[in-house]
């Protein structure tokens, strides 16, 4: 049964999709939702919940948020497939509204199931006498990360405008943003400018891609080899933190807003996402491991919108024993947390799984453009 599929998916692919593609999205995706996973952590403390991480208490765990913040890597994709998209919408003349809402209309569907039924059982619980300071750390925890959704869906509603954009000068903002944040004394509200400029830089960069303008393993070597020195350079020297990612109780974060080093971060994984085509293309060429990426695509937004909510139904259902359980309630403080909350994966995989059957969105085939070979 399961090799019949695996040939059926195979077999249905375009010979001309660039199945590469597909895995660097797969790849952000899972790397969103394994972080997660891992830098969040909800603590049981007398009757109330609260979220922390275990960077706060385990900074030299800093490197992994290297690897786990994968966002620029899905912007890079997504820029290359809403420009290709709409220059092949052009082509076929089908107007901007028709190109944008058939892109826009799965994304919002499934984003207003969640909060539906997140405002359902956020009622349900303080009816029921829960803690206000639980429900609302439990639905921030869930609804925060729709934050890039917004950010993604203007960005592709600004294809047109924005595919023949250099991302220098996005990248520039951000620089200059900071400057104003951090040298001259501005107001902190000026750096939420770089929540759209930090993320165009990838975008654009996609877009480029689209055009063929990144062609060569040469530009994935300076992006790379060019952002790393350039993150390295600022952690160390300009005093921006080293995590990629957000840690409650930290005077700066590289994520809320985007910082430079975090778009400097992002060029460096855009480009170590370029070199890696090659390689990706020659393992994809096997059926299984592309019906496995292809599997991951077509439920990428399920999987995205309910990761969290997995992760809170497992930590519930753990408070039942009655007792706060390792790597699951308590403080995330040293080693054995996280080797505790390694062995918590397995658990929110399955969770997630049933939150897939329950509120997988969409229709059942391939939904993302043609990405044809480029790069």
């Amino acid at each position: 049964m399961l090799p019949e599929l695996v040939r059926r998916v195979d077999a249905a692919t375009p010979a001309d999709r660039d199945r590469a593609v597909d895995a660097l999205r797969a790849l952000a995706i899972g790397g969103v939702v394994l972080g997660h996973w891992l830098v969040t952590a909800l603590v049981a403390d007398s009757g109330t919940v609260r979220v922390t991480s275990p960077l706060r208490n385990m900074p030299y765990l800093a490197p992994a948020s290297w690897i786990l913040q994968t966002m620029a890597v899905f912007f890079l994709v997504g820029g290359q497939m809403a420009a290709r998209s709409h220059a092949s919408a052009c082509a076929r003349n089908v107007g901007y509204g028709r190109w944008l809402g058939t892109r826009m209309a799965r994304l919002f569907r499934a984003v207003a199931v969640v909060l539906a039924v997140w405002a359902l059982v956020a009622t349900v619980m303080l009816a029921l006498g829960a803690d206000s300071a639980t429900v609302y750390a439990l639905v921030k925890l869930v609804w925060s990360p729709l934050w890039f959704l917004l950010v993604f869906a203007a960005l592709t509603a600004a294809t047109p405008l924005v595919a023949r954009l250099h991302p220098v000068w996005p990248l520039a903002a951000v620089a200059l943003v900071d400057l104003v944040r951090f040298g001259l004394g501005g107001p902190a509200w000026i750096g939420w400018v770089n929540v759209a400029a930090g993320w165009l830089v990838p975008y654009c960069l996609g877009a480029a891609w689209a055009r063929d303008r990144l062609r060569g393993r040469t530009t994935g070597w300076v992006l790379l080899l060019g952002g790393a020195a350039a993150t390295a350079a600022l952690v160390v020297w300009a005093g921006y933190p080293a995590s990629m990612v957000g840690v409650p109780g930290a005077a700066l974060s590289n994520q809320s807003p985007p910082t430079l080093a975090a778009a400097a971060f992002g060029l460096a994984q855009c480009g170590a996402a370029l070199l890696s085509l090659a390689p990706l293309r020659r393992l994809l060429a096997r059926p299984a491991a592309w019906a496995v990426v292809a599997a991951v695509n077509l439920s990428a937004m399920t999987i995205f919108l309910w990761h969290q909510t997995a992760m809170i139904a497992v930590t519930a259902v753990g408070l039942l024993a009655g007792r706060a359980l390792p790597g699951l309630h308590t403080v995330p403080d040293g080693p054995g947390w996280l080797l505790a909350r390694l062995a918590w994966l397995p658990a929110f995989a399955l969770a997630l799984a049933a939150c897939w059957a329950t509120f997988r969105a969409g229709p059942r085939a391939p939904v993302t453009p043609m990405a044809r070979r480029s790069g």
